[in-house]
Formats: C-alpha cells, structure tokens, sequence
C-alpha cells in the first residue's frame, strides 16, 4: 500500500492529481471565506460576530492546519512540475514563449500569479489575524473589533492597490487553475469543457471583483 502511493505521488499524473484537488480545495476556501467577508457590507456588529464565531471555534485550530497542509502541498507540488517539465521539454517551452501559441494570459502567467498570491498570504495573515487587536461589545459580548482593523488597514491607498492587484491575480489564477485541475483529474470532452471553462472563468471574476470591492468599499468608508 505504501509503494503505491509513493508510485502514485512520484508520478506526473500523480503530482498533478494532487495539485488539483488542492486547488479545488483551496478554490472552496476562497469561495466560502468571500462570501462571509461580505458581512463587511452589513456593518461592524455582523462583521465582528462573523469573525469571532470563527476564531472561537476550537475546531479553527484543525482547519487552520488544514489551509496550510493544502496550501504547501499545492504550492510543493506546482514547483515539482514546472522544473520536470522544463528539464524533460526546453525546446517546447522555448518555442512556446517565442510565438505565443498555445497559452492564455491566465496560463502563461501561472507561476508569477502563484508567487503573488504567496508574497499576499503572508502579509494578509500579518495584517489580520496578527495586526492590530481592538475590542467592540456584540450582543453583550466583549469580542475583537476586526472591522476596525480592517477599515484603518484600507484607509490606506497603497495597501488598496496592493489587495486589487493580488485579488486580480488572484482571478486570473483560479480561472485556468479550475479548467486545468478538472483535465487533470479526467474530466477533458468537449462537451463539458466549454461549460467547465465558463464555469472557471466565472469564478475567477467573482472572487476578484468581489475582493476587490471589499477593499474600495472599505477605503471610502474609512474617508
């Protein structure tokens, strides 16, 4: 049992697998974290209680443990095949970015999209999970006043920019990294791509629009 998943995970078709059913995962976190963060929208108290019902969770620990699990498995195993596939088809890829032929913006620029969105995990956890601690009252509850810190963090321009800037590739990533994650788990016939590609796309506008619309909303309110 042990040999075949080694064998499996050592294979190209097994790294990409995993990178996909990463990637779908991740995809679901991003998703889901987005549409609670449109609490924002509501107000302070919504937003707040949003926030504090899920650090209080003490199954937030084992979750936590989980985005990282994924996140470095995924991130892993991209670096795995880029290098294997440059080292087994240099002339290929020379070729490729020659002429242009056979990419999309969103394909062609996977990897630096990938690094952006590693440089923006790390200073949005700094930021928020880690940032500024203020206290609000909810409902009779002293909890932490994170629609504070977000309001202060976005009166910022700089750091505006900075979040519509990742969130954009952000869009760009999830829109080829969905269509790609489902060929690679062996759902390629022309008659689900078409769907699978609108479908890819369509999430890939969504999260970017409406993250990007968080930070400009927060940016005029805190004005």
């Amino acid at each position: 049992m042990a040999s075949m998943i080694k064998s499996f995970v050592s294979s190209s078709i097994g790294k990409k697998q995993i990178m996909a059913l990463t990637g779908l995962a991740l995809t679901g976190f991003v998703l889901t974290h987005l549409l609670g963060n449109f609490l924002l929208f509501v107000g302070p108290d919504a937003f707040n209680m949003y926030g504090h019902t899920l650090t209080s969770n003490p199954a937030i620990y084992i979750a936590e443990a989980g985005l990282i699990v994924l996140f470095l498995s995924h991130i892993f195993m991209a670096i795995k095949l880029v290098i294997e596939n440059k080292m087994a088809r240099p002339q290929d890829y020379y070729m490729r970015a020659k002429t242009g032929r056979g990419s999309t913006l969103a394909s062609s620029t996977m990897p630096i999209t990938g690094f952006v969105l590693l440089i923006f995990v790390v200073t949005h956890v700094m930021h928020f999970k880690y940032g500024a601690y203020y206290t609000a009252v909810v409902d009779g509850k002293e909890i932490r006043d994170i629609y504070r810190v977000v309001i202060e963090y976005f009166a910022n321009p700089v750091w505006v920019a900075w979040y519509v800037f990742a969130m954009s590739c952000l869009g760009l990533h999830l829109s080829h990294g969905f269509q790609s994650a489902f060929q690679s788990l062996g759902f390629n016939h022309p008659k689900y791509n078409c769907s699978i590609k609108f479908l890819g796309s369509a999430i890939g506008l969504f999260v970017a629009f409406g993250f990007s619309s968080l930070a400009i909303y927060s940016y005029i309110k805190g004005a």
